[in-house]
């Protein structure tokens, strides 16, 4: 399912370096090619061999071999986007690479080892239903130290209409119920904006798919290459998974490469749709018009895609605090700015409501966070243009240091905003009418109609107006058409939350793409995924404690360390990484001190 808008994110946006006619590769590049096909032909074949029980011993070894790079993972990904070793925000390497490859390892490897008894995934999940009759799985936190540490925060996967709790059940496990089925060799074209995303795709090509994989590194992670390697070693040595550096022309062989079965992207429309069909400028574009108006995708084979979008932030009015109206502009901000705006899945359009008698203060406090953010350099390759076509569509934004900052009047157009994918630090803000349900109902129709793609979605809301929409507040959710809904946190959280799943919301066919086909992540290999939700602590601690946050959730976390604004996040994210890597009592409570001083 796609927005109403379907205009597609500019190809210098995409997180995958577009797949366009390439010029022939040599005759030694093409046997290098091939020979990691081969390789991972013959590799298809030891995984099919393998036991599940053995393949949690794989995995094992994995994790062991990750956690010794976590360090060099981290630094050289920080490193490679200009930020040195005393830059605020160096910890998002530390959390968006290493620790986020250790979570989902570690919830893969429950999942195989119950499959390996002869248990269900599922087994001790609580299953209910959510609005519209789906099943919905409460799949996190399901550790004690996840229960400890992200306390307040919930996940749910809900599943398409129609699947029974009992169907769910069955399903779990997806390949991995039939371990002796070959997939084949899949592709993977790897992003080029977060480190841990590769690692991610390729594991649930052979978890959730059987398929050994072959990476295609984008450009602009060429220097992690050799940390993968060393991470990924207990796959490289058997055969499961191979490593491959190069730009379009290798990625226009290997698409067409009669070895692959499948190929995975993730990046933006504009790229998907040069695969697929072909170029849409210069010379093959006429070919390519053709193709579609014949329905003839160039590519022959299957693929899936996760391909970002314009995010909305909704902001339902309520009675707020300064407290929460700083707190929650400084969310908004980090929605944004996290990775320099680079994210597939940043915050990009906040919709307010026009009636809300807070919100000019919302509007100044959030001003004061986007401006004190801390810089950093815009390092993705083309934002900068990106970044004018910004200014020149809106001349008067308020220009922040490195950022921008659109606040749409009645008499402008948000068309622009609401329909490119900056890929960089530009916020914009909208407005429509109403207070309680009637502006909920209508900020959800607007992002449902109005803005571009299906990836994810946030929504901000205090617990006295939550609790007073009741009912209605769950069917808001159900009809909000995101893949990924996050209510008080940000879908960031989902993506590194491995049991819940990442992806556009179902419906999009290669015509049409939006913001992609299928999921990743998805630990718990569930069937039938429609979408995940996130929920979390609307006041920080100490104000999420009863006597001050008036029915909301209870969290020991104060400013999360993910926050731009949190002085110790930095500290936090790897102290974070190093207790998932190493565990230690000692050096978790050290954290958590530090976290209390973010």
């Amino acid at each position: 399912m796609t927005s109403a808008s379907t205009t597609p994110a500019p190809a210098s946006a995409s997180k995958s370096a577009p797949e366009a006619q390439s010029p022939s590769l040599s005759e030694g590049e093409r046997e290098r090619l091939d020979t990691a096909v081969d390789d991972l032909q013959s590799g298809a074949r030891t995984w099919s061999a393998l036991t599940v029980a053995q393949r949690v011993t794989l995995l094992r070894a994995v994790r062991t071999s990750v956690a010794a790079t976590t360090e060099d993972w981290a630094n050289t990904a920080a490193a490679s986007k200009g930020l040195d070793g005393k830059h605020a925000l160096r910890g998002e390497e530390w959390l968006s690479g290493p620790y986020s490859v250790l979570g989902a390892l570690d919830a893969y490897i429950e999942t195989l080892s119950r499959l390996a008894k002869g248990a269900n995934p599922l087994d001790g999940v609580t299953i209910d239903r959510a609005p519209g009759g789906r099943t919905r799985v409460h799949a996190f936190p399901l550790t004690g130290i996840d229960r400890f540490l992200l306390s307040g925060f919930t996940g749910e996967v809900w599943l398409e209409p129609g699947i029974t709790p009992n169907a769910a059940r069955a399903g779990a496990g997806l390949a991995q119920r039939t371990p002796t089925e070959p997939g084949g060799v899949g592709l993977v074209l790897g992003a080029g904006n977060v480190t841990s995303i590769p690692v991610l795709d390729v594991l649930y090509e052979l978890l959730a798919h059987n398929r050994t994989a072959l990476l295609k590194v984008n450009p602009t992670q060429d220097v992690l290459v050799p940390v993968y390697k060393r991470a990924l070693a207990p796959l490289i040595e058997p055969g499961l998974l191979r490593i491959v550096r190069g730009g379009p022309a290798v990625g226009a062989y290997l698409t067409g490469h009669p070895g692959l079965v499948h190929v995975h992207i993730t990046g933006s429309a504009a790229t998907f749709d040069t695969i697929v069909w072909g170029p849409s400028k210069g010379e093959g574009a006429a070919a390519t018009k053709r193709r579609r108006r014949e329905n003839r995708p160039q590519l022959k084979k299957p693929i899936t895609a996760e391909l970002g979008g314009v995010s909305p932030i909704i902001v339902v009015p309520g009675s707020w605090t300064d407290a929460d109206l700083t707190y929650q502009a400084e969310h908004v901000a980090t929605m944004r700015l996290q990775n320099s705006g680079h994210n597939c899945i940043a915050g990009q359009v906040v919709i307010m409501s026009s009636d809300w008698d807070q919100a000019d203060a919302f509007r100044a406090a959030l001003r004061r966070a986007y401006a004190n953010a801390p810089e950093r350099p815009i390092w993705y390759p083309g934002s900068p243009s990106r970044m004018d076509l910004a200014t020149d569509a809106y001349p008067d934004a308020l220009v922040l240091g490195d950022r921008l900052l659109v606040e749409i009047d009645a008499d402008d157009d948000a068309a622009a905003l609401e329909t490119t994918e900056y890929f960089a630090p530009v916020l914009g803000v909208v407005t429509v009418p109403g207070t309680g349900q009637e502006f909920l109902d209508a900020a959800v129709a607007h992002a449902n109609d109005k803005l571009q793609g299906t990836l994810g979605a946030n929504l901000l809301i205090d617990p006295a107006t939550e609790k007073a929409l009741g009912a209605g507040f769950e069917r808001a959710i159900a009809a909000l058409r995101y893949g990924s809904i996050a209510i008080n946190g940000w879908t960031a959280f989902g993506f590194i939350t491995p049991t819940l799943t990442w992806g556009a919301f179902p419906g999009s066919t290669i015509e049409d793409v939006g913001s992609g086909i299928g999921v990743v992540h998805n630990a718990l290999l569930l069937d039938g995924v429609e979408r995940s939700v996130l929920r979390g602590p609307f006041r920080p601690f100490p104000r999420s404690l009863p006597i001050a946050n008036g029915g909301g959730r209870l969290t020991i976390l104060p400013k999360p360390p993910w926050f731009v604004s949190a002085r110790t996040g930095a500290a936090v994210s790897e102290g974070l990484t190093r207790h998932r890597a190493n565990g230690g009592v000692v050096g978790l409570l050290k954290t958590l001190t530090k976290a209390l001083q973010a």
